[in-house]
């Protein structure tokens, strides 16, 4: 069975990151159950997602044949990104923990692809997400300890992550960590224990 990946990375480390060698460790993974799979991956960290302007917020609640020509260039990074996100099997992304949160760029890809009629509505009277039967993998880096102990609360990247695209409809979550990464008596095992993690895991 194939599927369609969706690889969604945002670290500046590059290959150095721990959160990318997490992502292509579940990939790894997902190919080899999955043969024929297409991945698509996008680094936030190399060609950024617009943040939202007045005129982007303008265009997404105007009717698509009401349009200006500006709003049609505008709008064209956020059709193309939920058009991904709809069109994805899975998704995997990758999460370096900035400041107890998640980068700027991968909340900007967030902000585009969270869009009312979209990808949530409240046609109902009440939200409904509308990207469902996903399956999505976060893989998350950290330099300190935030699954457990003194920094657990700390932690506002899987907490967050969870209740936004569990809003968008996508609740079937799956989380790996690399952590302790700047702690000298975690670093040398923190990412070997994660891979062993994903390794171990029934994909």
């Amino acid at each position: 069975m194939s599927k369609k990946i969706l690889n969604i990375t945002s670290s500046l480390k590059g290959d150095a990151s721990f959160s990318i060698k997490l992502s292509n460790a579940i990939l790894e993974k997902l190919a080899a159950e999955y043969p024929e799979s297409q991945v698509k991956t996008s680094d936030l960290s190399k060609v950024p997602s617009p943040y939202l302007s007045g005129l982007d917020l303008a265009a997404f609640y105007t009717p698509a044949d009401a349009h200006t020509a500006e709003q049609q260039e505008t709008i064209k990074y956020s059709n193309e990104a939920i058009r991904d996100l709809l069109e994805a099997d899975v998704i995997v992304i990758g999460v370096p923990m900035y400041n107890f949160g998640i980068p700027a760029v991968l909340k900007g890809w967030i902000d585009q692809v969270a869009r009312a009629g979209a990808t949530f509505s409240y046609a109902d009277g009440s939200p409904k997400g509308l990207v469902t039967n996903k399956k999505v993998y976060l893989s998350i880096a950290s330099g300190a300890i935030f699954s457990d102990g003194p920094y657990k609360a700390y932690d506002f990247s899987e907490p967050y992550l969870r209740a936004v695209l569990g809003f968008l409809g996508m609740t079937d979550i799956t989380v790996f960590r690399v952590e302790g990464t700047a702690i000298p008596d975690f670093a040398e095992g923190a990412l070997p224990k994660a891979l062993a993690s994903v390794e171990e895991y029934a994909f």
